[in-house]
């Protein structure tokens, strides 16, 4: 059956909270008429010891088989207006948004369905009719929002909250980045149930796509994956991702993390971004990324989730289409009149507080004071588009923006010279092109943003067009300058931009008068530098190389097997080989009581006892069930540890006829009255002396590291120090000790939190071989086997000990890892709690068949008696 978790996760957007009041006719926010597409109904999860479970599927299957792209974003591509008479609402496409840009980049016959919110409230009467206007004249899937839902979620949680955290404002006061509202998070995570609605009233699972877009949605991928397994989704981010030590002041820094680990690929804008993202997989959820030909990646329970790094673009045609239009009328021409004789400076931005145009201005004050060659011949040109957010932080950059502004012109201005232009106001993209057109430089200096792409647009305005119609506009030579912040996302392809730091008003000055000063050959080339790159890397590229990685993250997703396990935003899916299943107690003890010889091979650390454990000593609960086992003569039990023969022999002294192999086998005893045997009594361990100074300088450098000195190796654990520094530098010690170590006979290896410097030849696998070897020459050969094991050096023993001429023809091998996760084992059971649970029920099995024998040597002893009295 399905885990009912799922009901818990949406109790929190459904009805245990007044933040989704209001709706459609029919109680639901924004009833929508049946699609004419045939929809599709999530199969449920089947029980983990079911082989036959499939966790993707539809009682009914879509009516055609082709790939869909559902693209979900909070606002869809489209512009609402009420019409004049007010009876109804007139659509249009909105051309200027990037969601539907980038259907260029995909393949022709690629149909693409839109999901997001309007841009304005529609009354409930009318939610039907809209809603099936824009499916079907625009393939749009409008998600209603209350003016209630809507202030909490979008104004609330994602601008008061996500926007200024996520550029690296901490809510240090009320006034400053704001505090953690759980009403707030509420809504946020209604609004994205909404949005998962919306996307099952018209998915097909096996056939689509689903690309989610920004942080307006990041729980949504959870919400989707409960209902679809095997979906293929991605997600991409265009705001800055923070640094580990800025995200993990977030509340609820855990759920959106796992929720983003659900997406199959997780796209970025540049590489910061992707590492800081990195960063708090590894120092949170303890994951380590790989790099593979190129490709970044996570493997996360058994899942391959791909991490993206490309920048987005602007589009190319449309831009140089529109072009045309703004060169065919007069704006330019009065641009050039108002501003002739004078060197244009532009800047356009947002009002948002992360802008940094309070510091674009001052730098242009300074820039004037201390190049007073400037004064009277350059000019400040500032577009400010209307803010997005509210707030009290952003009113005062608007008060000290103005005062900024009049006092530069006051100071600085004169009878036909104004200094400063400030456009507080939306402005056009045909008057922005104008304004492009005439400028001399673009400055952006943002302290902190994500994907800028005014550079881009000012690069491209400049190049002109191809053909022009006129000799006037764009016969000179194409020229351009750029200065930009080096805190944003375009500044690392913007090679030939000048970087600044916003916050230093004085280089930044310096920068603007270089950047206008600089002999036209230089512009020249700078400027075809940036031609080239925007030209080959517009948003289809982007796009089409977004959906190419998806595709091919995401090609396994029907080979294996998948579950879904956890509670709330702690749901993951866990995807595995076909043949791996849980192992089911039953099962093996029903072959356990039928076998006659049985070798029982098991871990010690995270398997018998938990890895979190500080003590480490076995309880007695588990040298109870080792010693019923043990003692039963058809059994050979093994301790299989890579711990050192001292403390293993100490702890597990009561157990008479346990085995145990320590060191992963270095040393060995069949029992406790039997002698130590080595695997290599001539061994030289003078690589000891090679491999200790080594390690005892990361030692030094690593906070919380040590070495632990065993007989015939030397492990570094790094568990207690910093995740990041650690694992740094484990990676960097094993390059180390292996170039020293290259001529010794020795094997240095990773583990989890340890570098392992040990003799070759030296494994759990080999033990495994001796063992079944030892039992086969002793006509007594396995036909009982069980492995348990939970770690890396256990992989070993699983690949190993099923050999089939080491064991009986017929035997029954159980190789079984703890914890749901990729191995090479068959079987997995959860925790330690199942392995001690599992393990007495065999023990209980032996003392039950002892107790058989027993009974029937009285019997045969009673009947002796008789037969001497009579």
């Amino acid at each position: 059956m399905m885990s009912r978790s799922y009901t818990n996760l949406l109790d929190l957007a459904s009805g245990n909270f007044p933040v989704i009041s209001g709706g459609g006719r029919d109680g639901r926010s924004g009833g929508m008429r049946r699609m004419p597409r045939v929809m599709t109904v999530p199969s449920n999860i089947a029980e983990l010891e079911d082989e036959q479970a499939s966790s993707v599927a539809s009682d009914v299957q879509s009516s055609i088989i082709q790939d869909r792209l559902i693209i979900v974003g909070n606002q869809l591509p489209v512009v609402a207006k009420r019409r004049s008479d007010n009876a109804g609402w007139d659509f249009s496409w909105d051309d200027e948004s990037l969601l539907l840009q980038l259907k260029d980049g995909l393949p022709d016959d690629m149909e693409v369905l839109y999901v997001g919110c309007l841009r304005v409230i529609v009354d409930p009467e009318e939610q039907d009719d809209v809603s099936q206007t824009l499916l079907e004249k625009f393939k749009c899937v409008p998600a209603f929002l209350t003016e209630e839902i809507l202030e909490k979620y979008y104004h609330g949680f994602c601008k008061k909250l996500l926007w200024p955290l996520f550029h690296y404002m901490l809510p240090l006061t009320k006034d400053h980045g704001g505090r953690f509202d759980r009403s707030l998070w509420e809504a946020y995570v209604a609004v994205n149930k909404i949005f998962s609605q919306k996307v099952v009233e018209i998915i097909s699972p096996e056939d689509d796509y689903v690309w989610i877009h920004d942080y307006h949605l990041m729980v949504l991928p959870t919400l989707l994956r409960r209902r679809f397994i095997r979906l293929r989704m991605g997600f991409f981010l265009h705001s800055p991702f923070p640094s580990s030590e800025i995200y993990r002041t977030l509340p609820v820094r855990e759920e959106i993390l796992n929720s983003l680990l659900c997406s199959d690929l997780i796209g970025f804008h540049t590489f910061d971004y992707a590492r800081h993202f990195l960063s708090c997989c590894s120092r949170m959820m303890g994951l380590e990324y790989q790099s593979k030909r190129g490709y970044i990646s996570l493997d996360y329970f058994g899942r391959t989730v791909g991490i993206k790094i490309m920048p987005a673009s602007i589009h190319l045609g449309q831009l140089e289409s529109m072009l045309k239009t703004v060169y065919k009328e007069s704006k330019i021409e009065e641009l050039e009149r108002q501003f002739q004789g004078k060197t244009v400076i532009l800047g356009v931005d947002d009002m948002d507080i992360f802008k940094g145009i309070n510091l674009k201005l001052l730098a242009f004050e300074q820039m004037l004071k201390l190049r007073p060659n400037w004064q009277g011949r350059a000019v400040l040109v500032q577009i400010a588009n209307p803010a997005r957010g509210r707030g009290k932080g952003l009113e005062s950059v608007e008060v000290e923006i103005r005062d900024i502004c009049e006092r530069i012109n006051q100071q600085f201005g004169r009878v036909g010279y104004k200094p400063v232009v400030y456009i507080n106001r939306s402005v056009s993209l045909k008057e922005r092109i104008a304004y492009y057109t005439i400028a001399e430089c673009v400055v952006v200096s943002a302290v902190r943003d994500g994907m800028n792409l005014i550079p881009y647009e000012y690069t491209v305005c400049k190049q002109g067009i191809a053909e022009p119609e006129s000799d006037s506009l764009f016969a000179d030579p194409k020229k351009s300058m750029l200065v930009v912040s080096e805190f944003i996302g375009c500044s690392p392809s913007l090679s030939g931009a000048i970087k600044i730091n916003p916050w230093n008003s004085e280089a930044t000055a310096e920068a603007m008068s270089d950047a206008i000063s600089m002999p036209d050959g230089e512009k020249q080339l700078r400027h075809g530098k940036h031609y080239r790159y925007v030209r080959t890397h517009g948003v289809s590229y982007w796009s089409k190389s977004f959906m190419q990685d998806m595709e091919r993250t995401c090609k396994d997703h029907f080979k294996r097997r998948c579950w879904g396990i956890g509670f709330g935003f702690g749901f993951r899916v866990v995807a595995l080989d076909p043949n791996f299943k849980k192992l089911n107690v039953d099962s093996i003890v029903f072959s356990y009581e039928r076998a006659k010889s049985r070798a029982i091979l098991l871990d010690y650390d995270g398997t018998m006892i938990n890895p979190l454990s500080i003590n480490k000593t076995p309880s007695t609960e588990v040298i109870s069930i080792l010693n019923a086992l043990s003692k039963d003569k058809k059994n050979v039990v093994f301790m299989v540890s890579g711990r050192g023969r001292e403390s293993l022999g100490s702890w597990f002294s009561s157990c008479e006829k346990l085995g145990i192999a320590a060191e992963h086998g270095f040393f060995m005893r069949w029992g406790r009255d039997d002698e130590w045997t080595t695997w290599d009594k001539n061994k030289d361990f003078g690589w000891m002396l090679m491999a200790d100074p080594v390690m005892k300088l990361y030692t030094e450098a690593t906070d919380g590291s040590y070495i632990e000195a065993k007989e015939s190796a030397l492990v570094w654990h790094h568990r207690d120090a910093d995740q990041t520094f650690g694992t740094s530098q484990a990676k960097e010690m094993l390059d180390h000790l292996e170039n020293v170590l290259a001529n010794e006979p020795v094997i240095a290896k990773r583990g989890q939190f340890i570098v392992e410097v040990k003799p070759q030849g030296v494994s759990k696998g080999l033990v495994a071989d001796n063992i079944l070897s030892t039992m086969a020459k002793r006509n007594c050969p396995a036909d009982f086997v069980l492995c348990i094991g939970d770690d890396r050096s256990d992989e070993d023993m699983f690949e190993n000990f099923g050999s089939k001429n080491l064991v009986s023809f017929n035997a029954h091998i159980y190789s079984c890892t703890v914890g749901q996760k990729p191995s090479k084992a068959t079987y997995y059971l959860d925790d330690t709690n199942d392995v001690l649970e599992m393990l007495r029920a065999l023990a209980d099995a032996s003392e039950e068949d002892d107790d058989d024998e027993e009974e029937i040597e009285d019997d045969y002893v009673d009947d002796e008696s008789e037969e001497g009295s009579s």
